[in-house]
């Protein structure tokens, strides 16, 4: 189980039920939608010894946005700064210097268990070879705009489901970024053959060279994609109806709702 360590403080928040939400530069954890964690209390920063744990939990949604880009309607379920100037300085303690307001910082939105909870996804060891579900829409085309993807093992098993907020964009670059993350995320799980399954007809055609890419905003994320797909031992695209799709769309809509929902 992965784990996430808190000051004393914040802990305490959480065990009051007045935090339910950590920010974080850098997820070298790799956190995702569904991911159950362990959250640790850092009693003594400097005596590990100390360090209690505060229970456990599953990982709700998960917003990225530039930190510069962050509102008060953010805030919810985190603790809050008087403004953008002590936030900054706030990260650049933790993180050091080279954070600045344009550094990406994902917000991790999460619920204790109980001990009666289930786990929600059971990865599998050896994942090299995998399916892989991606979805992604606009609100207004443009407008608010998220991406989902789901990483399968090949028995069907979740293994990863992520939804990711992208701000304002259009649908197709929605759906293309939704491709990306989806790969990077199977190239991080060390899969080898991934088969893929887009609802967009214009993507997985763009993807197997029966359209060209005539939109020009498309170009460079369609080429990043194709060097992606050359790390792979093999990558295939299938179409499938909307209806077949519903994991990787529920992402997106859960994430588009959750921002909408903190705007408030």
């Amino acid at each position: 189980m992965k784990t996430i360590k808190l000051d004393h403080h914040l802990a305490e928040q959480v065990r009051r039920g007045d935090k339910t939400a950590t920010w974080r530069i850098y997820d070298d954890k790799n956190l995702s939608v569904n991911d159950e964690i362990e959250l640790i209390d850092k009693v003594d920063p400097q005596a590990p010894e100390s360090w209690e744990k505060v229970g456990d939990a599953v990982i709700d949604t998960i917003i990225e946005k530039r930190l510069g880009d962050i509102t008060e309607n953010d805030y919810e379920g985190h603790e809050k700064f008087s403004s953008k100037a002590e936030l900054l300085k706030t990260y650049q303690h933790y993180y050091g210097p080279d954070v600045t307001e344009s550094t990406p910082v994902k917000m991790i939105h999460f619920s204790l268990l109980s001990k009666s909870d289930k786990k929600i996804t059971t990865p599998t060891a050896s994942l090299s070879e995998a399916k892989l579900y991606a979805d992604g829409g606009s609100r207004g085309n443009p407008g608010p705009s998220a991406s989902g993807y789901v990483l399968y093992d090949m028995d069907d098993n979740i293994v990863v489901k992520k939804g990711v907020y992208l701000g304002i964009t259009t649908n197709n670059q929605a759906e293309y970024q939704a491709l990306k993350f989806g790969l990077e995320e199977a190239l991080r799980s060390n899969v080898r053959t991934v088969h893929v399954f887009l609802d967009s007809m214009l993507v997985v055609n763009q993807m197997l060279g029966i359209f060209q890419v005539k939109n020009r905003d498309l170009w460079p994320i369609h080429d990043a994609i194709k060097k992606l797909v050359a790390q792979f031992k093999q990558v295939n695209f299938t179409h499938v109806p909307r209806a077949l799709n519903k994991e990787a769309d529920s992402a997106v809509n859960q994430t588009l709702d959750a921002q909408l929902k903190h705007k408030r």
